[in-house]
């Protein structure tokens, strides 16, 4: 009855109950190696490190051709050529730490999206919010590009040293064509 109806508080990251369409885990099996980034390029060494993972050799300057930083859409489309798109995820403000212990659980590839600062209400003149950055969390291990393997770059996610940080976006990478790729 419809009169008895209330909100759902929460929501899963990812609905698997979808019938008819793939679950993954989709990409588990990729060998991943670290990039450093170089100025302000976490979106791109981010992409390259893992269409890399592919067999590919791509540098950060062949996604910085081709994507928007602040555009996601443009990093799913720069993935087609090694197989991956980009799939949004459920997810709020909530800090990173909120959502680790599931995001680990689909021992998978995700994109988590954070704001460096405590973002304000609203942006700058210039229309920039604030500083962000992306990671990639694969399995159990997150790999960030704005440090170094052995400082931080490489690490457990339940050991990640922004989780923090408030989210901004989670991706998962699924497969070219998935039913909700971006």
């Amino acid at each position: 009855m419809i009169a008895n109806w209330k909100p759902n508080p929460s929501a899963p990251l990812w609905y698997s109950e979808r019938q008819g369409e793939p679950h993954g885990p989709f990409f588990a099996e990729l060998e991943m190696v670290h990039a450093k980034q170089r100025g302000p390029s976490c979106v791109a060494t981010t992409l390259s490190m893992v269409a890399n993972a592919t067999g590919a050799t791509t540098t950060p300057e062949t996604f910085k051709a081709v994507t928007n930083s602040q555009a996601p859409h443009t990093w799913s489309d720069a993935l087609k050529p090694y197989g991956m798109q980009l799939a949004y995820c459920n997810n709020d403000i909530r800090r990173l730490e909120h959502f680790i212990d599931e995001l680990t659980s689909y021992n998978d590839l995700f994109f988590l999206c954070f704001y460096s600062d405590d973002p304000p209400a609203d942006p700058q003149p210039s229309g920039k919010l604030c500083t962000a950055h992306i990671i990639t969390l694969h399995g159990d291990t997150v790999y960030d590009t704005a440090k170094e393997p052995t400082s931080g770059g490489v690490c457990k996610a339940q050991d990640y040293s922004r989780l923090e940080r408030q989210t901004k976006r989670i991706f998962r990478v699924v497969p070219l064509y998935h039913p909700r790729c971006i």
